[in-house]
């Protein structure tokens, strides 16, 4: 079983404004409403490329019950912690000549839920893939993900790291199977600046010494770098297309990397179809689905 963690979960409202001028009216030109979290993004991508998992995070209010029904109407196992304090966070991202985002804050989780999260984690067996990614809500422990690492550390699970920061250098020591940061995330920890598929290369390589089995790099149009734990490595453009969304495409490149590697076992196969699912995000209006990623593996080569 898959599982992911989405520990500040949303619903993401995304409009479009032709002309967007602060202070006066502005009216949308189109608008659309999802279930947001890069776990739960990650959740919803393995569903509509065929695979079982179970979203487990907290949840609170009227949006977090509609968050519930939207995943369970998408084929996802919804397993959330109920909290009673505060709603689930709404963020507003407004796409027009410039992408702006306005983010809720999001419910109070207390030590309770904290504690009802652990029981939940607790059912995962050995074999399984656990997903972590995305912020946290400022109310929880900053080591919640090593800390989460550690508690598990006695089971064969394969852990997915997506996150920024202190939070994915706290996770590297306790050997991911994979980390996906972006080549700015990745420069920012290292301090550099990182625009090429080489440069990314050897602080990849850095990651993967520091702990990490797996680095995925996305670089949005230039695509993605792997150095994988066997001593490959692969750098690769990706697709092409008109970008309508990059919202999520990171985590359908997650997502992407783990159903191909559940298909095949190998990295380069899991690579391509991270490359494909990121894209095929990138192109649509909503998150990558079975059949879009289908029509780029038509014509798409690596490079």
């Amino acid at each position: 079983m898959i599982y992911t963690v989405t520990f500040n979960p949303s619903i993401d409202y995304i409009v479009t404004v032709d002309d967007f001028k602060l202070g006066l009216v502005n009216r949308t030109s189109a608008e659309f409403m999802f279930p947001g979290g890069k776990g739960i993004n990650v959740s919803m991508v393995l569903s509509n490329l065929g695979f079982a998992n179970t979203a487990l995070g907290f949840l609170a209010g009227f949006t977090g019950d509609s968050i519930q029904d939207m995943l369970e109407s998408n084929g996802v196992n919804a397993e959330f912690i109920k909290v009673s304090g505060g709603i689930t966070r709404i963020n507003v991202k407004i796409r027009g000549q410039q992408e702006t985002e306005i983010n809720g804050m999001g419910p109070e989780i207390k030590r309770k839920d904290i504690e009802a999260l652990y029981e939940k984690i607790n059912k995962i067996e050995d074999g399984d893939i656990l997903v972590l990614a995305g912020s946290i809500p400022s109310v929880m422990p900053k080591t919640i993900y090593s800390d989460i690492m550690v508690h598990l550390r006695k089971k064969n699970i394969k852990i997915v790291v997506d996150a920024t920061r202190d939070l994915l250098v706290n996770a590297l020591p306790h050997r991911p199977f994979l980390v996906k940061p972006n080549n700015h995330e990745l420069g920012e920890i290292y301090g550099v600046e990182l625009r090429t598929h080489d440069e990314v290369v050897g602080y990849a390589g850095k990651m993967q010494k520091a702990g990490a089995r797996n680095v995925l790099v996305s670089m949005a149009e230039n695509g993605a770098v792997l150095v994988a734990e066997n001593g490959e490595v692969y750098k690769s453009g990706c697709p092409k297309g008109k970008v309508k969304n990059s919202v999520g495409a990171g985590d359908s490149m997650v997502a992407g990397f783990i159903a191909g590697y559940l298909e095949t076992g190998n990295y380069k196969s899991a690579f391509k179809k991270g490359l494909l699912a990121g894209s095929a995000n990138a192109f649509s209006d909503n998150l990558a689905t079975k059949d879009e990623v289908k029509e780029l593996e038509k014509t798409f080569k690596m490079q």
